[in-house]
């Protein structure tokens, strides 16, 4: 296999490596089903210009004009000369173009996939304060300047004042912790018993789920309060999650 026969994965750099929860779920996807990729490096700015002259469909929600939205993580399936944006139908399309590779989305788990992403990011509120202004902080000059403005417009707030510090960095990052715990209850009550969303069973779901907690690995540091902190909340369910997949890093 050349080079020019590999898929291509696009990604935002950092000052610490991969960091975008979003491309961590496909950068996961890829290397679960034993499929050889390679890395394009994208700032934000140039996101859309760079995808829309490599040929590549927006999955995206539209704009509320309704033009297309260019977002990564995307791909580049030179085999099939397909390319297309976000995640979910990245992985829809890997099961279907690569079926005798294991399954991302098991059959009959898709509107319960789904459902569990959209479910667990909705728990997470505390998160965007901590890893939002970490990341600006380690990204290249041109992402800077774009992720400060979208952070914002969102926010009405700079990444300095949306960091939180001194009493209120313990009130939030005690609230981060019981978000975690309302999702670790979902795991609790279930019956499998496993160690992912489906039991025993590596999925989708697990990967959306870990390349949220991972953002904070990256942009704290393996060796930070902070990092120690998570993977010791629900009995090290968290650290535990992330070292099970690690082969998939």
């Amino acid at each position: 296999m050349t080079d020019a026969d590999i898929i291509v994965l696009y990604d935002i750099p950092s000052k610490v490596g991969p960091w975008s929860p979003n491309t961590w779920k496909t950068r996961y996807s890829l290397n679960y089903k034993r499929l050889p990729f390679k890395t394009v490096w994208i700032e934000y700015p140039d996101i859309e210009p760079t995808l829309k002259a490599a040929g590549i469909i927006s999955n995206t929600k539209p704009k509320p004009d309704g033009s297309p939205t260019w977002t990564v993580p995307a791909i580049w399936d030179p085999k099939t000369q397909t390319g297309l944006t976000e995640s979910f139908f990245i992985a829809e399309y890997l099961d279907a173009t690569y079926p005798d590779l294991p399954r991302l989305i098991p059959q009959g788990t898709r509107t319960l996939q789904k459902a569990w992403v959209q479910a667990f990011w909705g728990k997470l509120q505390a998160d965007t304060q901590f890893v939002c202004p970490k990341t600006t902080w380690e990204l290249n000059e041109p992402s800077d300047r774009y992720y400060r403005e979208m952070i914002l417009k969102w926010n009405g707030m700079s990444m300095e004042e949306l960091y939180p510090k001194g009493e209120k960095r313990e009130t939030e990052w005690k609230k981060l912790e019981m978000e975690f715990g309302e999702i670790n209850k979902w795991f609790a009550e279930g019956s499998d018993g496993g160690p992912f969303v489906m039991g025993d069973q590596v999925s989708f779901a697990d990967f959306a789920l870990a390349g949220s907690i991972l953002w904070f690995r990256v942009v704290f540091g393996k060796d930070s309060n902070e990092w120690r902190d998570i993977t010791s909340w629900h009995d090290g369910r968290w650290g535990r999650l992330i070292a099970e997949l690690e082969k998939y890093e």
